[in-house]
């Protein structure tokens, strides 16, 4: 009989403990974790790790950059937080972000909507449509693809510098897809699809993990 109540135990004890650990592992990120990550980053990159973070209270998971000037900030929505699970993870979507700083995707972006938005205004239209208003959406989604791309690539690089996880934003983009959140072939769509985006990052991340 004691021998039985001891299998029990035993047996009670080691479902415990896995309930205990999958909680732990689908506990959300803090907000804390955005400043100690983005910090690390930054300093690995050469930017400035004091510039502005701001947490916000949305259900959707995003991140993005805000410039002003020569300045810029970072903020992280609730909803990424929620959705992640590591540092590494989060270290890949804030990698990524600042790939557009480094890259200075800020400035090329002005700089081309307005040459584009002169030829649309200089060719003219005979529809409704505004052509400076169609000119930004054409010029704008497809080169911003291409500046998405070019931010995944060195973000998976940094966050393997900074002496993350390099499978960090794959991981956090198919949580994303998994939630729901994934982004349909279009021409107006500023981001790669998802899944053409996905096969892009995961090969990036295998070789960038085998330098590692």
């Amino acid at each position: 009989m004691k021998v039985k109540k001891a299998i029990w135990r035993s047996l009670i004890g080691a479902v415990l403990l896995i309930l205990f650990a999958s909680c732990v592992s689908m506990a959300s990120l803090e907000p804390e974790s955005v400043k100690k990550v983005w910090q690390r980053l930054a300093e690995t990159a050469g930017l400035d790790p004091s510039a502005p973070i701001a947490v916000v209270d949305q259900k959707e998971p995003n991140a993005w950059v805000t410039f002003s000037l020569n300045k810029y900030s970072i903020t992280v929505t609730k909803g990424m937080l929620e959705l992640l699970d590591s540092e590494d993870e989060l270290a890949g979507v804030l990698a990524h972000e600042i790939g557009h700083i480094k890259l200075n995707h800020y400035g090329r972006t002005v700089t081309r909507s307005i040459l584009w938005g002169l030829l649309f205004r200089a060719a003219g239209s005979s529809s409704k449509i505004d052509p400076l208003d169609l000119g930004y959406a054409l010029a704008e989604s497809g080169f911003s693809r291409e500046q998405e791309v070019e931010a995944d690539d060195y973000g998976i690089e940094l966050a393997a510098k900074a002496g993350y996880d390099p499978w960090g934003l794959v991981h956090a983009l198919e949580k994303m897809a998994e939630a729901g959140y994934k982004t349909s072939p279009s021409g107006f769509n500023s981001h790669p699809p998802t899944e053409r985006r996905l096969q892009h990052v995961r090969a990036r991340a295998a070789e960038v993990s085998k330098r590692y």
